[in-house]
């Protein structure tokens, strides 16, 4: 147990989500617990993590998870381990909800110059119906940047995975390439834009669109011949898109490769994807959760063979150094392990001084230069 390393998750305490200001202190080693001095409030190591009060060995839950993150279908893991069903779901979802988290902080503390991204569909067969999943990538360190599940392949759809490549991004000459389906390019044009000042005006803020934003389309038109591939440039002058097809992917046209690859990876790694299977989900909500899983994992846990940079040795000697999508983009500095994943407790928001007419207490004003560095 080390207290240097851990923070306290009270969201009402003024030291919380900080790591090493000396407020926490080991309350019992044997009960493994932890103590802030600022709020008193006692928890246990496993606080914020997947394994959070849960009954089950952890490692007995790690194992289930890894194998329903590398294709294995529930039905197997209830007959193999004897859990109920509804246990299963509970781990997948918790898990699902956690990588989620992590996700979402690593991409917001770490914003990327993503040079090009691709996105694409996936229609997926549910119990009682369909739903589509969408997802995008950066193709430079072929890093899942996120998705989202709906029954219609509707601008709703489309928003929200374009809205997730915009809360990732730097403002940097990015290209957007896409399939013919028409909800991109508005899509695209609403969520890439600025806010200009006020300079003291009334009203809502302009939005002003940003510089070198170019948008291409790769139409497939399939008949009973050949198959016929289009490739549109709606956005964006040709010299600058050629520029970012050379410094994304090294070489090529325009095309959506790389995300027809992730495509075929989560259709390999999740068994309710696989096309003519049985291992049916029954809600939108629970391929949500799967697709968070398996992206999180594929950023962190999983070597890219694409990835591998040759390493020159001494005396002749070469060898590849192995590469993850998240040490590509410089998210990480390393391969993560499942127990490392599943034990990454995302930090609690900071304190923030209450809202009050007025000058603040004397008390409130220590507080306030004592955290708020």
């Amino acid at each position: 147990m080390n207290p240097e390393r851990v923070f306290c998750a009270n969201v009402s305490c003024v030291a919380s989500g900080q790591v090493g200001k000396g407020n926490i202190k080991v309350y019992s080693h044997q009960e493994k617990r932890y103590q802030c001095a600022e709020c008193q409030q006692t928890f246990t190591t496993s606080k914020g993590t997947l394994f959070y009060q849960l009954k089950t060995d952890p490692a007995q839950v790690m194992l289930v998870l890894v194998l329903l993150v590398n294709g294995c279908p529930l039905q197997a893991i209830v007959a193999a381990f004897g859990y109920d069903p509804r246990t299963v779901r509970g781990w997948l979802r918790r898990a699902g909800q956690h990588c989620q988290a992590v996700h979402e902080y690593l991409l917001r503390e770490n914003l990327l110059d993503l040079a090009q991204v691709q996105a694409d569909e996936l229609k997926v067969k549910v119990q009682g119906g369909t739903v589509w999943m969408a997802l995008a990538m950066q193709v430079t360190s072929r890093l899942w940047l996120g998705g989202a599940v709906s029954r219609c392949r509707d601008k709703e759809l489309i928003d929200a995975v374009v809205g997730q490549i915009r809360g990732w991004a730097l403002c940097r000459p990015i290209l957007l390439a896409v399939d013919g389906l028409s909800s991109y390019v508005g899509a695209f044009q609403r969520h890439f834009r600025s806010k200009l000042p006020r300079n003291g005006r009334k009203g809502r803020a302009k939005l002003r669109p940003w510089d070198n934003v170019a948008i291409v389309q790769v139409v497939k038109k399939r008949t009973a011949a050949l198959c016929q591939i289009e490739r549109r440039v709606v956005q964006g002058c040709p010299a600058m898109i050629a520029r970012l097809i050379v410094s994304s992917q090294g070489a090529g046209s325009i095309n959506t490769a790389f995300i027809e690859r992730l495509n075929a990876t989560f259709r390999q790694r999740l068994a309710p994807l696989v096309r003519r299977s049985r291992a049916l989900a029954r809600q939108p909500e629970t391929l949500q959760q799967c697709m968070f899983f398996l992206g999180c994992v594929y950023n962190l846990c999983t070597y890219h063979a694409s990835l591998a940079i040759p390493l020159v040795l001494p005396h002749g000697k070469r060898r590849l150094l192995k590469r993850t999508p998240a040490i590509a983009a410089g998210i990480t500095d390393h391969c993560w392990s499942f127990q490392e994943l599943f034990e990454f407790r995302v930090p609690t928001p900071r304190w923030t001084p209450p809202k009050q007419r007025g000058r603040p207490s004397k008390h409130t004003l220590r507080l306030i230069q004592r955290w708020s560095s």
